[in-house]
């Protein structure tokens, strides 16, 4: 396969999937590898579910696009079902997480605007990951994401993640904060969850009703099920003003979403923002079919199940090599000693196990499989994964 034409912005693997059916992947020769990463959790379903394959195959051939100079009767629906999930009021539709995030930056732009700010911050967290569009790349922590485009940091108020002692500090610090945002697990940053878990975002929560900002929540990754509810700050009693998603929302049919209510409620009115491609008739029918699967199943207590089972049929094994878990449900992290050598974990798991899975934050690998996966499956990652983690130790 030849890649002469195309941009070298990949580091890719020498392999090339032909097909995919639920949790497998398939090469030209019909070798079949275990997709423990689902394509970096957008296939939460599976490869080819047979009712979003039914849904885009029959609004393909219906109607595909006509602009949002008319009404769309499944954005209408996907809105409808997408917000009654999230428990929010109204949604922009994007093709991405990244541009989902960039709407959310917009929007807090334009809420400082509105109270008189001449230079607004967002509070943003050390190991973040927010996306690559100019404005949301300038939020992200990544200094190789960041490096040579000229970001815009001076709008940005780093803190650690997890410690809101400096989110208190910061505010004490500067008067011109309007937003804060935030990934309730930092996937890109190495699956990093807070010391008090899901009650954090509780305590981020508090900090910006005391001072009037915004609250916008990052659930591009943790979003559509994958921790075990639609969306992961639903373990707690959190309520964000701004809500981004996007990877899981399509089941591999690119489109975001950025929500909003309390604060952030009409901000955004007719020229305020837009999209060619935002919110068709098709990406609208694959949301709406994404949550109807979600919502009339068992698939998201399966990835509790699932994902739980993963994570401890692993640390019970190596937990004496010093080997943590971290995450929830199908969003796993398995941390191993930093003193361990990860640079070669992903192309062994995929040519001696025919596993695919990913490492991120340096040493931690990251498992996000299908939610849906069955336990003679999850059987099978454990396996393919102790016989690669093993011989380290």
């Amino acid at each position: 396969m030849s890649a002469t034409y195309l941009m070298p912005t990949y580091n890719r693997q020498p392999i090339s999937f032909t097909r995919g059916l639920g949790s497998w992947l398939y090469t030209k020769d019909d070798t079949p590898y275990l997709d423990a990463l689902t394509g970096i959790a957008v296939c939460g379903l599976g490869h080819c579910h047979p009712q979003i394959t039914e849904a885009i195959q029959q609004q393909a051939a219906t109607l595909v696009h006509t602009s949002n100079l008319f009404g769309i009767e499944w954005q209408e629906r996907a809105g409808a079902s997408l917000c009654t999930a999230a428990g929010m009021d109204s949604v922009f539709f994007a093709n991405s997480g990244a541009e989902a995030n960039e709407a959310a930056l917009k929007m807090a732009r334009l809420y400082a605007y509105q109270q008189g700010f001449k230079r607004p911050k967002v509070i943003v967290m050390e190991q973040s990951f927010h996306g690559r569009t100019l404005l949301s790349v300038s939020a992200t922590a990544n200094p190789k994401a960041r490096e040579g485009f000229f970001t815009l940091d001076d709008d940005f108020i780093r803190v650690p993640f997890g410690d809101i002692a400096a989110v208190k500090q910061a505010a004490a610090d500067h008067d011109d904060i309007c937003a804060l945002f935030v990934e309730p697990i930092q996937g890109e940053g190495g699956l990093n969850t807070a010391i008090n878990g899901f009650a954090y975002l509780e305590e981020l929560q508090a900090e910006c009703d005391a001072h009037n900002w915004l609250f916008m929540l990052d659930e591009v990754q943790t979003g559509n099920g994958r921790t075990g509810k639609y969306f992961a700050y639903q373990h707690s009693n959190a309520r964000p003003d701004v809500l981004t998603t996007a990877k899981g929302l399509g089941n591999g049919f690119p489109v975001g979403a950025c929500m909003v209510r309390g604060r952030a409620n009409g901000l955004f009115g007719a020229g305020s923002h837009g999209s060619t491609y935002g919110g068709t008739p098709l990406a609208s029918r694959v949301v709406h079919s994404v949550y109807d699967v979600l919502a009339n199943s068992d698939i998201m207590s399966n990835a509790v199940t699932e994902g739980q089972f993963i994570r401890d049929s692993i640390t019970d094994k190596l937990q004496a090599h010093g080997v943590s878990s971290r995450g929830a449900g199908m969003m796993i992290g398995i941390a191993l000693p930093e003193s361990i050598d990860c640079s070669k974990l992903v192309d062994r798991a995929r040519d001696e196990q025919n596993l695919i899975i990913n490492v991120t934050g340096g040493h931690v690998v990251r498992l996000l499989p299908p939610l849906n996966m069955k336990r003679n499956e999850s059987e099978q990652v454990v396996e393919r994964l102790l016989n690669l983690l093993n011989p380290l130790f």
